[in-house]
């Protein structure tokens, strides 16, 4: 189901893999943060990419919340998918998984949310097609997508 209008969540799902080798990680032999966001950043980028067909530009960046170390050797998995538009910024989601191949065990490391807007050959913003949410976890999202940039806004107001 994709037209120029519109496209579904599926349509532009990005999924990266990476392995953390030893210019990833800080002295304790843990990922650097600031290498995860780069990924993160990265793989979303590609996500409002594919959806919108444009080159896109990161506008935002929600909390971002560590909630384990990520080892030298384990393998990071990020899946990026369009949580909601609205007009010429998308919302994407990611979710940060890490594996030890070693251990067989995978934990759910990090979620970020991020906004980007997509821009024509002048860098000038652009209407991106509309997203639709097919599964109940993608209509979740969709509501709550509304709910974050009500926020955003209203914290972007008080800023000012």
């Amino acid at each position: 189901m994709s037209n120029t209008n519109s496209k579904v969540v599926s349509d532009s799902t990005i999924i990266m893999t990476e392995l953390v080798l030893p210019n990833h990680t800080n002295q304790l032999g843990n990922l650097l943060g600031g290498q995860l966001m780069h990924w993160i950043d990265i793989c979303a980028a590609l996500c409002a990419a594919k959806h919108s067909q444009r080159v896109c530009v990161t506008a935002s960046v929600d909390k971002i919340d560590f909630h384990h170390p990520i080892k030298l050797g384990e393998v990071v998995s990020l899946s990026a998918s369009l949580n909601r538009v609205f007009n010429t910024s998308m919302e994407v989601g990611v979710k940060v998984y890490a594996e030890s191949y070693k251990s067989g065990k995978k934990i759910h490391s990090n979620t970020a949310y991020l906004t980007f807007v997509g821009v024509d050959e002048n860098g000038k913003p652009v209407q991106a097609p509309q997203v639709v949410p097919v599964t109940e976890d993608e209509k979740r999202r969709f509501d709550e997508a509304l709910l974050r940039r009500e926020n955003r806004l209203k914290l972007r107001t008080k800023e000012i």
